[in-house]
C-alpha cells in the first residue's frame, strides 16, 4: 500500500494541497479537518480506509499549509458556504462526480453543507458532532451562560486586540485550544507542532478571524455565497445515509445528538465513543472513525 502523497491542484479559486493515498479507481473519500487542526488529524485513518480499497484524499483547508489563494485581490474569505464550495470545486477538479464525505469541527460542517444542498454529489456521511450548518441569524441569539463561556475565543476573535493576538500567538494559542477541546488526549509537542506548520499559511489568520466574526454577523460575506447562505438558514435537512459521532470527553461546544436526530432524514445511526476522546476524535480514535466510514458506505 502506498504512502499519502501530497499533491496540488487548482480548484475554484484555490491552488489546493491535499494528501492522496489508496487505488485511483477506489470509491473516492474525502476527509476533512477543523479549526485548528490540518490533515495530520487523519493520519491513522487513512492507511485503513486504503487497505480497504478507497481513494482517500485529505485537503488542507483554505487558510492551512500549502493550500493558497490563486489572486492576491481574492477575499480571504472564512463563511461556512466557501468552505462548502471549495470542497465541490476540488471534486469538480479531481473529476469526482460522487463521494463519501467525513469531517469533524469545520470540516464536519463542511461536508453537512455539501450533503445538504448538492446531495447528488454525496455517497454518505460521517460527521463528528452531528449537524452543524447554522447561519448568521442564528449566531446572533444568546446560548446559556456554560455554552457562551466556551466560546470566549469566538468573542476573543471579535476585537482588534483578538486578531493582533492570533496573529503573534497562534502556536501557543492553537495549542491552547486542542488542550481545552481534548483535556483527557495525552499529545505530545512533537503531534502538535506537526500540525502547528499548517498555521504558518499566510491567509490563516484572516480565514479564521473573518469566520467567527461572520458567525457573529460581524463581518459580511462574499456576494456569490448569497444564495448558498439563504439555503442553510432555513436548515435544511440531509437526505444521505449518515453516521454522526461524539466523543465522550469533547471540551469544545457541540449540540447533543438529540438535538439534531430530525435533520437526519436518510439511513441514520449515532455513536458514542468513550475512552476519554476529544474533539479531535479522527485522531484520538482514528479505528472507530475509520470504522463508521467504512460502515457507512456500507448503508448508501
Amino acid at each position: 500500500m502506498n504512502a499519502a502523497a501530497l499533491k496540488q491542484i487548482d480548484a475554484g479559486v484555490l491552488s489546493v494541497g491535499y494528501l492522496e493515498t489508496g487505488p485511483h479507481d477506489g470509491l473516492p473519500v474525502i476527509l476533512f479537518h477543523g479549526w485548528p487542526y490540518d490533515v495530520h488529524a487523519f493520519d491513522a485513518v487513512t492507511p485503513i480506509l486504503a487497505a480497504a480499497g478507497h481513494r482517500v484524499i485529505v485537503p488542507y483547508l483554505r487558510g492551512y499549509g500549502p493550500t493558497r489563494f490563486l489572486s492576491a485581490d481574492t477575499i480571504r474569505n472564512g463563511q461556512p458556504a466557501a468552505l462548502a464550495m471549495d470542497a465541490v470545486d476540488l471534486m469538480d477538479a479531481l473529476k469526482i462526480e460522487r463521494a463519501l464525505l467525513a469531517g469533524f469541527d469545520w470540516g464536519a460542517r463542511t461536508a453537512d453543507i455539501v450533503a445538504a444542498l448538492w446531495p447528488e454529489r454525496v455517497k454518505a456521511l460521517v460527521a463528528v458532532s452531528g449537524y452543524l450548518i447554522g447561519s448568521q441569524a442564528a449566531g446572533k441569539l444568546p446560548l446559556p451562560p456554560q455554552a457562551e463561556l466556551q466560546w470566549w475565543y469566538q468573542y476573543y476573535f471579535a476585537t482588534e486586540r483578538g486578531r493582533l493576538g492570533y496573529e503573534k500567538n497562534r502556536h501557543d494559542f492553537n495549542k491552547l485550544i486542542w488542550q481545552l477541546a481534548s483535556p483527557k488526549w495525552a499529545f505530545d509537542d512533537a503531534t502538535f507542532d506537526r500540525s502547528a506548520a499548517a498555521f504558518d499559511n499566510p491567509d490563516h489568520v484572516a480565514i479564521v478571524i473573518h469566520n467567527y466574526r461572520w458567525r457573529l454577523g460581524l463581518a459580511d460575506g462574499g456576494r456569490r455565497y448569497d444564495a448558498i447562505e439563504a439555503k442553510l438558514a432555513a436548515a435544511p435537512t440531509i437526505v444521505v445515509p449518515t453516521i454522526t459521532m461524539e466523543g465522550d470527553a469533547n471540551g469544545a461546544p457541540h449540540p447533543l445528538p438529540e438535538a439534531y436526530r430530525a435533520k437526519f432524514t436518510g439511513r441514520y445511526e449515532h455513536r458514542n465513543i468513550d475512552g476519554g476522546i476529544g474533539h479531535n476524535l479522527p485522531q484520538e480514535a482514528p479505528r472507530e472513525f475509520a470504522r463508521a466510514v467504512l460502515d457507512v458506505g456500507k448503508l448508501g
